[in-house]
């Protein structure tokens, strides 16, 4: 399933590989189905529908819209599309990131495998800057023997302060000052939703549910385990998230030369206009 579709940012269009350009949902829609995934249900707010029929133009009937009557939160997004997944094993990922790949398995294949492979909860995670945690979610846990990018996952924490994340998110084997941030993707149980219902008896009026606190739970109850992604995540929300993520794509396309040329071209107009003036 994909995340919520709440906000602008992924109805945007970018360019992509081919020079085309291509709605950032499309581009995960199109990732999980090349992963093997056959179904996928957008969650989104109402009002969506013209976006979603563009979107089902394009990928088939196999597509389905669930809408998410109030802005609850993702935890609450993900709540929504309990009925649709139907007790079995599933992908979640946000709608507000662009995943770039570095190796031949794209981001989403590479955490589908490992959680066929392993039968339990994968969390995609990426090294992340102490300045880059108001925007992710952390965790905490230890390496796997013999791993260089497996963990176990002991905790997960929202966006936690400096302080904290050095009390309960540090690894050994990660540069000082740096955390294992929420990559945007998980392979989840239908557990999940247990844990979902029970956070939800304890929010306030009002109160939007989250899914990391769901994480944190799962994470004290069965096998819960971190895969440092071989690729990049890029947070649309995140300063200048939408042009990080159109240099990210362009960068590892095939035309990285041109567009290398085009940036140093703007670079060097900038400079000449800061001489002359």
């Amino acid at each position: 399933m994909g995340g919520p579709l709440h906000g602008d940012l992924p109805l945007q269009h970018v360019t992509v590989k081919d020079g085309t350009t291509q709605r950032v949902a499309a581009l995960q829609i199109a990732e999980l189905r090349a992963a093997g995934v056959d179904g996928v249900a957008i969650v989104t707010r109402p009002g969506r529908e013209r976006f979603f029929d563009e979107l089902r133009q394009e990928f088939g009937s196999n597509l389905v819209l669930i809408e998410q009557a109030e802005p609850r939160g993702f935890g609450h997004a993900v709540l929504c599309a309990e009925s649709w997944v139907g007790g079995e094993p599933f992908i979640v990922q946000v709608c507000d990131h662009v995943f770039i790949t570095h190796v031949e398995a794209s981001c989403t294949q590479q955490l589908i495998e490992l959680a066929s492979r392993e039968g339990s909860v994968v969390s995609g995670v990426q090294v992340t800057s102490e300045g880059q945690l108001p925007y992710f979610g952390v965790v905490g846990g230890s390496r796997v023997k013999g791993s260089e990018r497996l963990y176990a996952v002991e905790t997960v924490i929202e966006k936690p302060t400096p302080t904290v994340a050095e009390e309960r998110c540090m690894i050994s084997g990660l540069r000082q000052g740096t955390y294992l941030g929420l990559f945007g993707t998980h392979a989840l149980t239908p557990r999940v939703f247990d844990l979902l219902r029970e956070h939800a008896r304890g929010l306030r009026p009002g109160e939007r549910m989250g899914l990391t606190e769901s994480l944190a739970a799962l994470a004290t109850r069965e096998k819960y385990l971190a895969l440092e992604v071989d690729g990049q995540r890029v947070d649309l929300e995140s300063p200048f998230g939408l042009l990080r993520a159109q240099l990210a794509l362009a960068l590892h396309g095939p035309r990285r030369e041109e567009v290398l040329r085009l940036i140093l071209e703007e670079v060097a107009r900038r400079q000449e206009r800061g001489s002359s003036s």
